[in-house]
């Protein structure tokens, strides 16, 4: 449930809270006009939820009443925030994902083994960022061959022939983000054929 959602569920909650405390208070809605100096209609169109509540309406009617006001209004409840990592092995790469929406982007943590294999560019629509958190991480991007190291970030249409991996020299860490959305390319290249040390 989205935020948005949440707000209107605690908001829908008010109404019938409303009713169900004046009626337990055994007061009548021309009883509370008379102690809040609100209408009785505004008050009735309050508790069937044809009007929306406010602080200005609310506070009143909490203090004729004498409940404390969360009893009226509760705050949505928010969601635990955290990111349960499920991490999967693909090629013996362990990819973790770092967000649980289905939208875009997606974030991912992925550990490379360092492995020395020969690059298999691939390509598809959308576009990656990556970031090298530790490590040495060899992209082969289109005609370009760039060795990457931490704390370099690479940004790339995937519709471009592809490929990252170790070099080689030891395992690789990197942050990669994937979607539709994206920009032009903003990798560092150096002319084919020539490996940055």
């Amino acid at each position: 449930m989205s935020t948005a959602q949440r707000i209107e569920t605690a908001l829908s909650q008010i109404a019938p809270r409303l009713r169900r405390i004046r009626q337990k208070k055994d007061l009548t809605l021309a009883e509370l006009s008379k102690a809040t100096g609100i209408s009785t209609s505004t008050l009735s169109r309050l508790e069937s939820g044809q009007r929306k509540p406010s602080l200005e309406l609310l506070l009143p009617i909490v203090a004729a009443l004498g409940v404390p006001f969360d009893e009226v209004v509760t705050p949505p409840r928010i969601e635990d925030p955290r990111v349960l990592q499920k991490s999967t092995r693909t090629d013996g790469r362990t990819l973790t994902p770092l967000s649980v929406h289905q939208g875009e982007p997606q974030a991912f943590k992925m550990s490379i083994p360092a492995t020395d294999r020969d690059p298999e560019p691939r390509t598809h629509s959308g576009y990656e960022w990556i970031y090298v958190l530790s490590g040495r991480l060899r992209l082969v991007l289109g005609e370009h061959d760039i060795i990457m190291g931490t704390g370099e970030a690479a940004e790339f249409d995937t519709r471009n022939p592809h490929w990252f991996g170790s070099t080689g020299a030891g395992a690789v860490e990197i942050l990669s983000m994937f979607g539709k959305q994206g920009e032009r390319i903003h990798v560092r290249a150096r002319p084919p054929g020539e490996v940055r040390r």
